[in-house]
């Protein structure tokens, strides 16, 4: 009725190195994950937490809210900060810090460029800016002519 057919075994048979390499990959990818994912975004959160720590009595923050003043009380969990020149007081949980320094302070740390630790070791060169002559415009030309309109009789 029913007939079963064996594979022979008298042939190649395969190595077992196949399931070496999958879990050799797995591990490459939980490293790239861990160096690219993880590991930044920790350095990130101990820089927030030591900064939020740091914060003294008079220094100016701007919130992760876009709240900006300067700090007149903090406690443990809380910073209170002024607002404006009507002494406009808010209170803030310290997580909600989101940088320090003035609005001058922080547009040129955004604005400056990073610079990798081997180029900030290194000198950097002055450059020789050369002199060029100021060019002058020409005064715009005036119409001599008004636009002639077009018209069509139908």
């Amino acid at each position: 009725m029913f007939e079963i057919a064996y594979a022979s075994s008298s042939g190649s048979t395969q190595s077992s190195g196949g399931g070496m390499t999958s879990i050799l990959m797995i591990v490459v990818m939980l490293a790239v994950f861990y160096f690219l994912l993880i590991r930044p975004e920790n350095k990130r959160k101990k820089q927030a937490e030591e900064m939020r720590s740091s914060l003294k009595k008079g220094d100016w923050i701007t919130t992760i809210g876009g709240v900006y003043g300067r700090v007149v009380t903090i406690t443990d969990r809380t910073v209170v900060i002024e607002t404006s020149e009507d002494r406009v007081r808010v209170e803030f949980v310290k997580s909600a810090v989101g940088s320090v320094g003035t609005l001058d302070e922080q547009a040129a740390a955004a604005a400056a460029p990073r610079r990798s630790k081997k180029a900030a070791a290194e000198p950097v060169a002055e450059e020789v800016k050369e002199e060029t002559p100021a060019v002058e415009e020409a005064p715009a030309a005036e119409e001599t002519a008004p636009a002639e309109e077009n018209k069509t009789e139908e």
